[in-house]
């Protein structure tokens, strides 16, 4: 594989400044915490179902957080994880809706019609409404549902909404980025609004407020009004660190030293992430639940490199499907796990929360055939063998086709031009543009982005559309092993082809005028009559024309005087 080094760094001074040199399999890189007194009483199975809280942020980065070796500072999120289990074999997806999908579905996005890019603001689309969700089966399980956050799973009309999908409790925002302190968020030039949801109603009045500081006080406040007698599950959905990389004052003073502006502002806002999750626990504690609880902590993606964030020593960043955009950040913390305080290496996947917190809630799956999730307790609390051998990482027929891929790239059964990513025991197989292929180290330098900044960067990938990578032996993906093990590549093209069987239909349909916010009171929020549904029901049309005004104007003209000629006949009758 031709690489050049960069001038005045090569993978030898980085490995001598420490970059790949922490231990991976190490426990914690902070101090061990001693044991809570009330933990050792606990008994080794737990009498009633447990209260389960799930915190997912978003943009965070594989090496953002101090014990994977950051210069971020995130003590409680590494207290918590040195307790609990680090899982260090999580797999989540490159962007925001495919992995909030996939968690409150158990299903790959084939499975939902989401498996290409976002659910953008004026998309009339959203979670498909034939599924049911993670927190519906938690209710009929007896539990109280709450979501905190961002829910970018689509809102054209109010069945889409987190009130109507689960969850008996909703504050935060309904599209993908908002500013953190005016809740403000602009889809393109002009088409701006606000976006800030208590229930199915605008949040006026909490404008002005940090998000992550609003969602940890929401949370205590579900938590001190509720009773630990009765089990809840509360879904954390940070805004942050997604971008506008905004932070109070305070925290960016802390790393006044770095050079970077982004990273400077990106570390202020993680480590004030760090102490919202702190006060989550401390309210767990206070209020009665801690002792029956189950802590799951997420990232959504990989960090976006040119936002701050880093994925290092992981190769691609947010948006790409190597292992820097989709391996991530998780653990869970738990006074009921049974095996404490180590690190697993179980192959886990974000698919796997809907069955394993359902099952821990004791509730009925039977009634959801068809999940792509396994229940992956026993392998977190045990340690005992993930159930999951594989993960299907996305196939997305509608993303650019790489100019050099073919169906004879993939011995005739493949079309490997198709963006698609699978993991089947330790290989992993890339087809298609997997997207930004680099090694990026920690943007600490004040000149980033500069000459420097990429590690290595790839001048063979250019005319390829098939990757095959042994991903346990090398988690980098240095090495590509397509050329040599081609009976490998073929084995995991037939799996693709499986897959591919069981898809259905990709939903994005084109974006409406009528979602503009100026239309809806000057805020984001459900837009679609009920005549509007059943003419886009369905539709499956890509984003593809934003460009075509012309095209645009005449398709408007014709719905016009198709609903015209409707009515007029309606009329006569």
């Amino acid at each position: 594989m031709a690489v050049y080094a960069l001038t005045g760094f090569s993978l030898v001074s980085l490995l001598s400044f420490g970059y790949l040199s922490w231990d991976w399999m190490k426990p914690s890189l902070v101090a061990d915490v001693a044991m809570d007194p009330m933990e050792k009483s606990l008994p080794p199975a737990f009498a009633r179902p447990p209260h389960i809280i799930f915190i997912l942020t978003d943009d965070q980065g594989y090496h953002d957080v101090g014990y994977h070796g950051s210069d971020i500072q995130t003590p409680t999120l590494d207290r918590l994880a040195a307790e609990g289990v680090k899982l260090e074999n999580y797999y989540i997806q490159p962007i925001c809706t495919p992995s909030r999908s996939q968690l409150i579905t158990g299903r790959y996005q084939i499975h939902t019609g989401l498996q290409h890019s976002i659910i953008r603001p004026r998309q009339p689309n959203c979670l498909p409404l034939d599924q049911v969700t993670l927190p519906q089966k938690l209710q009929e399980a007896g539990y109280s549902t709450h979501m905190v956050g961002k829910w970018h799973l689509g809102f054209y009309k109010k069945e889409c909404l987190p009130t109507r999908r689960g969850f008996d409790t909703f504050l935060g925002s309904l599209t993908g980025n908002v500013d953190y302190y005016t809740y403000d968020n602009c889809d393109g030039p002009g088409v701006c609004g606000y976006d800030l949801h208590e229930g199915e109603d605008v949040a006026w009045d909490q404008s002005g407020k940090y998000s992550t500081f609003l969602y940890a006080q929401r949370v205590n406040k579900i938590l001190a009004s509720h009773s630990p007698k009765e089990p809840i599950f509360i879904y954390v959905a940070f805004q942050a660190v997604h971008t506008p990389l905004q932070s109070p004052k305070e925290y960016i003073y802390r790393y006044r030293s770095m050079g970077n502006v982004a990273r400077r502002k990106y570390a202020a806002m993680v480590t004030c992430m760090d102490e919202a999750v702190k006060n989550i626990t401390w309210a767990l504690k206070k209020y009665g639940y801690y002792d029956n609880s189950v802590i799951v902590f997420s990232t959504d993606n990989g960090g976006q490199t040119f936002s701050g964030g880093s994925n290092w020593p992981l190769r691609g960043r947010k948006g790409t499907y190597w292992e820097g955009g989709v391996r991530g950040i998780g653990f869970v913390h738990s006074p009921l796990i049974k095996r404490k305080r180590r690190t697993s290496w179980a192959l886990v996947h974000i698919t796997d929360w809907y069955p394993t917190l359902v099952s821990l809630a004791r509730g009925n799956l039977s009634n959801v055939p068809g999940l792509d999730g396994y229940n992956v307790w026993p392998a977190i609390s045990e340690g005992k063998e993930s159930p999951r051998t594989e993960i299907l990482h996305n196939i997305d027929p509608l993303y650019n086709h790489a100019k050099y891929g073919s169906l004879e790239d993939g011995f005739g059964i493949w079309n490997t031009a198709v963006q698609a990513s699978i993991r089947v025991g330790e290989w992993k197989l890339l087809t298609g543009d997997p997207g930004y292929s680099d090694w990026i180290p920690p943007q600490t330098l004040t000149n980033f982005p500069g000459s420097w900044w990429n590690l290595e960067r790839l001048t063979d990938g250019l005319r390829k559309s098939v990757w095959l990578f042994n991903i346990t032996a090398d988690p980098y993906e240095r090495y590509d092993l397509s050329d040599q093990r081609p009976d490998v590549v073929r084995t995991l093209l037939m799996r693709l082809v499986h897959y591919n069987r069981t898809a259905i239909p990709v939903r994005y349909p084109a974006e409406n005028p009528r979602a503009h916010p100026d239309f809806n009171g000057g805020a984001w929020g459900p837009w679609a009559s009920e005549d509007d549904v059943e003419e886009w029901e369905g539709m499956g049309e890509p984003l593809k024309s934003r460009n075509k005004k012309k095209k645009c104007k005449i398709c408007k003209l014709r719905s016009f005087f198709r609903k015209l000629n409707t009515r007029l006949m309606s009329n006569r009758i």
